[in-house]
């Protein structure tokens, strides 16, 4: 599997993607957050690739979209991440998140903090980023659908 940044050449690649609806009450498709992206030049997609297939999806946001979760002058947001359905299960967000600090260095190397912030529902999605290195600090905040868990990440 490699990490690649968006580009309409993948678009086949986002109409075959699928979560199922439980799923979505956690993160949006891609489709979605790549016309959102379009509109706003901090949110950067980002896809994960493998055998010609779209296996993991999330965004990177700069700016306005880490602020509300870190007052980091260098951090960007990861959200909206998620697993082919069919793909889940696998090993891909474990391998997308190994690799996520190498692609950082690359493609925004002036970052040097990755924060998420995860539905403490979301027990599965918790437990995947602490064994990626994601560092739970104590922080809450509240968002749309409940209390999400702050974590970093420091590149």
């Amino acid at each position: 599997m490699e990490l690649y940044r968006y580009h309409p050449k993948f678009d086949e690649f986002i109409q075959n993607y699928y979560l199922p609806d439980e799923q979505l009450h956690y993160s949006a498709t891609p489709k979605k957050s790549i016309e959102v992206s379009k509109e706003d030049k901090d949110r950067h997609p980002v896809l994960g690739i493998d055998n010609n297939e779209l296996v993991v999806f999330f965004i990177l946001h700069e700016n306005d979209g880490v602020r509300p979760y870190s007052g980091r002058e260098n951090a960007v947001l990861l959200r909206s991440f998620s697993t082919n359905y069919k793909h889940q299960g696998q090993g891909y967000a474990k391998q997308s998140l190994q690799q996520l600090p190498d692609f950082m260095r690359v493609h925004l190397p002036h970052i040097d903090t990755i924060v998420l912030a995860v539905n403490v529902n979301n027990t599965a999605a918790q437990s995947l980023y602490k064994k990626s290195g994601y560092i739970d600090e104590g922080v809450r905040v509240e968002g749309a659908k409940g209390e999400l868990i702050v974590m970093n990440y420091y590149l």
